[in-house]
């Protein structure tokens, strides 16, 4: 049954009034995706988000943003909190049309069309999520222009069905570029997209969260982590960006990066490993190259080391003010 969430309440959000609301269900389906307790949605990307949720039927949604900054995460924690279901698919340069809508198989002996997780989410209301869209070939891209506009779905596969799309039917995607193609090299494989299909819906760009916000998302996800080791790590996470990304001057110098995907596993490992200090290991480091460093080349595994000790020095949970 249908319910209405108080945004304010169900999202923890201060200064929102109660009164504020939005539609989901009052318990969730085979296809909502679970609740991370650890995860903080961020103010601004959330309104967006809730925003076209609200007012964005027959629109889609295309999200983008650097790796790991919590593009696909919204997503599936919006759904979770509201119990909505959740069609979720990571795109690639090979995905067909077919794969999206439906094919025929063989069922129980005999042949049958079963629909694909685009033409069930159109069909009976449910949040379609495509991740990784800039992946995709643009002339399998094409094929979505009609159901990104609103329009519906026809299949001739499957005697010429068409699908109107359900009134709670939304199309979201992701990508690590805006669709324009990746001058920097940083995201191999992505490629340009058709502007006629990139202009048929919302666009929101995501970025890393704000310092004091990533300090909190990484205490939730590690609540041993000291308090001054967390603000170090996010101090950390920020100047590898930085090299990453590099500027309009300057181009990035290393070929990876500190998400905050990659923050939190930093975190945890860094904290497990702890143990290990006293028999000389540095957990930050052992955690680090477990982490993201071991993937680096190594002169930016080096690099990255050096940086690590810049912050922590020889500190191994305890004998600094890395501790307190």
């Amino acid at each position: 049954m249908e319910k209405f969430f108080s945004i304010a309440e169900t999202f923890a959000l201060p200064g929102v009034p109660k009164g504020v609301k939005i539609k989901g269900y009052d318990a969730p389906s085979e296809f909502t995706p679970p609740a991370d307790p650890n995860y903080r949605f961020r103010r601004a990307a959330l309104s967006d988000f809730l925003a076209w949720l609200k007012e964005g039927r027959g629109e889609s949604l295309y999200i983008s943003g650097p790796t790991g900054c919590g593009k696909s995460s919204l997503v599936s924690q919006v759904a979770a909190k509201l119990n909505l279901p959740l069609q979720r698919v990571s795109a690639h340069s090979r995905l067909e049309f077919p794969e999206l809508v439906g094919s025929h198989t063989i069922v129980n002996g005999s042949m049958r069309f079963c629909h694909g997780p685009l033409a069930r989410a159109m069909k009976v209301g449910h949040l379609f999520l495509l991740d990784e869209f800039d992946l995709l070939d643009p002339g399998t891209a094409a094929g979505l222009n009609g159901v990104l506009e609103g329009a519906p779905l026809v299949i001739p596969e499957n005697g010429g069905e068409v699908i109107q799309p359900h009134p709670e039917f939304r199309f979201v995607a992701t990508g690590n570029t805006a669709g324009n193609g990746d001058e920097s090299g940083m995201y191999q494989g992505t490629v340009r997209q058709n502007l006629a299909l990139m202009d048929r819906g919302w666009i929101l760009r995501f970025t890393y969260p704000e310092p004091s916000e990533e300090e909190e998302i990484l205490a939730k996800a590690v609540p041993d982590l000291p308090r001054l080791v967390r603000s170090r790590m996010v101090e950390i996470a920020n100047e590898v960006r930085n090299l990453f990304v590099g500027s309009d001057e300057n181009p990035g110098s290393i070929e990876v990066t500190l998400s905050t995907r990659s923050l939190i596993r930093w975190g945890r490992l860094a904290w497990f490993y702890r143990a290990l200090a006293s028999s000389g290991v540095n957990p930050f480091l052992h955690g680090l190259d477990r982490a993201v460093a071991f993937r680096a080349e190594p002169t930016t595994r080096k690099a990255l080391h050096e940086l690590v000790q810049r912050h922590f020095g020889d500190d191994n949970f305890g004998k600094g003010d890395g501790a307190t």
